[in-house]
């Protein structure tokens, strides 16, 4: 009676669903419990499917959460079977991944931890190595990505990053419904996202009906083609961005052609006085502004189309938005300021999609805020040596996984 105690105890302890108490015994490394699987039928390891044994292995341990201070092992001589597929592989044991030395709790914590810490942190805390946290969260995302994620998207934010030097990029594509990245390919180009349309498939890529994105062309290009029944939205970040980078290019232009003369002092130190909002100024930047007015009324002329194309983005009605549009371009195109005649050239071109921001207020602000989140887990590790194992962090972390680890508290 007091064995079986003892047995009951260890299982609770452990809280192990499914293998079966034999004993325990102390050792330098910790407590190692003797478990077996509870059914005596065998299965292969990969896929599951029941098996006839082949041979038995040697008794191997699995790293187990530790209590306090001391560490668990499940200790277990796993059959080998043979699989009509797979060959000869090791049984499947109801405690652990194939081809794993932890037990799934233990992983699942593991994983948990580099959600919301860095890999030093977590390999102090679980006493691991640094290559261990990444190869269980690769595990883990396998095994816990939801396979159904392409499954129901309608409204969908592409975007790219860069994660190495040299410019090397992921693109990012994102369910907007359910703020998570869905898909996730390395560079910016068209090629990559036509491997995104491909594995959505032509039935699910007419489900489409909107796709945010900034203006790249090749992103543009390849939405047109692969679903042109969706409409392209480019959202308000994107558009005054790309104002703010034409207003400091003709002040930078300014800078050089006023050199020496009454106007330079307007032009000095002007930028953040020309690039914010006007609610935004400080009582000297408001003096610089009217400064600029006064003696450089080129750089005034570049701000006013900035304001004027930002407060065309309130509009609400299609009508009145693409009336504005088109009075924009008509001014920018005979401003005499070449960047911003190549302004108005980009937004006519990309005119619909502008329009359609209006119309539905949709922005890639899911995008880029996930974005964020993915340049802060690249900071976190301070990079990464292979794609891989960027992706499966990026998963973790922005795909909805969702984990229940065996945290503390009263069960």
């Amino acid at each position: 009676m007091a064995r079986v105690g003892v047995e009951k105890l260890l299982e609770r302890l452990l809280g192990v669903k499914g293998p079966r108490v034999r004993g325990a015994r102390f050792e330098p490394r910790g407590v190692v419990v003797e478990v077996r699987p509870p059914l005596r039928k065998s299965r292969c390891g990969v896929c599951g499917r029941p098996c006839p044994r082949y041979d038995s292995c040697p008794p191997r341990p699995w790293r187990h959460l530790a209590l306090g201070r001391t560490a668990f092992w499940l200790s277990y001589a796993p059959r080998r079977v043979e699989c009509r597929e797979h060959g000869v592989r090791v049984e499947q044991v109801p405690w652990a991944a194939h081809d794993s030395h932890f037990t799934r709790k233990f992983e699942e914590m593991v994983a948990w931890l580099a959600q919301r810490m860095d890999k030093s942190a977590t390999c102090r805390l679980m006493a691991i190595n640094w290559r261990t946290v990444g190869t269980i969260v690769e595990r883990v995302v396998a095994e816990r990505l939801d396979a159904q994620r392409l499954e129901g998207l309608y409204i969908i934010g592409v975007d790219e990053l860069s994660h190495r030097r040299h410019h090397q990029y992921l693109s990012v594509v994102v369910d907007h419904l359910k703020s998570r990245v869905v898909w996730m390919g390395e560079g910016k180009g068209e090629g990559t996202l036509h491997g995104f349309f491909d594995k959505l498939g032509p039935g699910r890529t007419q489900a489409l009906t909107h796709v945010t994105q900034d203006l790249n062309a090749a992103f543009s290009k390849v939405v047109k083609q692969r679903a042109p029944q969706a409409v392209q939205v480019f959202g308000r970040f994107h558009v005054q961005k790309l104002a703010n980078e034409t207003l400091d290019e003709v002040r930078r232009g300014e800078v050089r052609d006023v050199s020496g003369t009454q106007s330079a002092a307007a032009v000095k130190k002007s930028r953040w006085a020309l690039l914010k909002n006007p609610w935004n100024l400080t009582l000297r930047q408001g003096e610089k502004l009217r400064e600029v007015q006064r003696l450089n009324r080129r750089l005034y002329r570049a701000y006013l189309l900035k304001e004027s194309l930002a407060k065309g983005m309130d509009y609400r009605q299609l009508a009145r938005a693409s009336e504005h549009l088109d009075s924009w371009s008509r001014w920018a195109s005979r401003s005499r300021l070449k960047p911003f005649v190549r302004l108005a050239k980009t937004v006519r071109k990309h005119k619909q999609g502008i329009v359609a921001y209006n119309q539905t207020g949709l922005s890639n602000g899911v995008v880029e805020g996930l974005n964020n989140k993915i340049r802060l887990v690249m900071r976190r590790a301070y990079g990464f040596r292979n794609t891989a194992a960027l992706k499966a962090m990026v998963f973790l972390c922005c795909g909805g996984l969702v984990l229940n680890p065996p945290l503390p508290g009263i069960a």
